[in-house]
């Protein structure tokens, strides 16, 4: 039996605002379970952000619920949500002169104490996290010093010290060439199923999550449905991504095509 990490039952996504409430979507029971690498995909501006501020807690449900471990997300307190949800977010790093293992080490800070002294177990999860990201050759250097697909690696690194049983990524694959998007999605896939963590990432590389993703969520104006690639296929889902006649999903192929 796998394990609900994550469950949204009849929620409503959007803004309110003085004026009006804009629903960007409604009615979503999606559920994340461990051990799964699940891909978040959706034409440009559907609202894959919104989803994930939403299922973090840094957004409020315009209506239903999201239980984190069968927990309402609006429920935990600071340090403990930071126990059991990481996030890895495109945004560039601040200034600072830390190392790539000291950037990792900071995964750490929801279970160090307030001057944040590491223990023999702090320091064994930061190593055990580096190898299994596979960046211990680059743990002495800079942050500013690697490539940017190094770097996704050593987020991904801090994530799993901080080692919670979710860990939602934004866009990960941004910036990154093919050999590298490739490389990091097959890396994912390898800690969900070597840590039994849940991974949901929102991705544009389509194709590609659908060759290496165990399950996605398809966002359209219409509806967000969740299921393996296979049954995606299947069913159609994916016919209804793009509102363009010259961009076709050839079933048979499992990709899109050009006409």
């Amino acid at each position: 039996m796998t394990t609900n990490i994550l469950t949204t039952s009849s929620l409503s996504i959007g803004y309110t605002s003085k004026k009006e409430t804009v629903t960007i979507a409604e009615n979503l029971n999606l559920n994340l379970k461990a051990g799964k690498l699940i891909a978040l995909i959706g034409a440009n501006g559907i609202g894959k952000s919104t989803l994930l501020r939403t299922i973090t807690g840094i957004q409020k449900p315009l209506r239903g619920t999201v239980l984190l471990k069968d927990k309402k997300i609006s429920n935990y307190e600071p340090l403990a949500l930071a126990q059991n949800l990481s996030m890895v977010l495109t945004e560039k790093l601040p200034p600072s002169n830390l190392t790539v293992f000291e950037l990792v080490a900071l995964g750490r800070q929801p279970y160090t104490n307030w001057i944040g002294t590491l223990s023999d177990k702090d320091i064994q999860i930061i190593h055990e996290a580096i190898e299994l990201t596979q960046i211990g050759h680059l743990s002495q250097k800079k942050h500013y010093e690697i490539s940017d697909g190094q770097l996704q690696k050593v987020l991904i690194g801090r994530a799993l010290a901080q080692d919670t049983p979710l860990i939602i990524l934004d866009e990960p694959t941004t910036h990154l060439d093919l050999l590298h998007k490739v490389s990091l999605l097959k890396l994912l896939k390898k800690l969900t199923h070597e840590t039994g963590k849940c991974i949901l990432f929102s991705t544009h590389d389509i194709d590609m999550a659908i060759q290496l993703s165990d399950e996605m969520i398809i966002m359209t104006p219409e509806t967000v449905i969740q299921d393996e690639p296979c049954n995606l296929i299947s069913k159609g889902s994916f016919t209804t991504l793009f509102k363009d006649e010259h961009i076709v999903f050839d079933s048979e192929k499992g990709k899109f095509m050009i006409v």
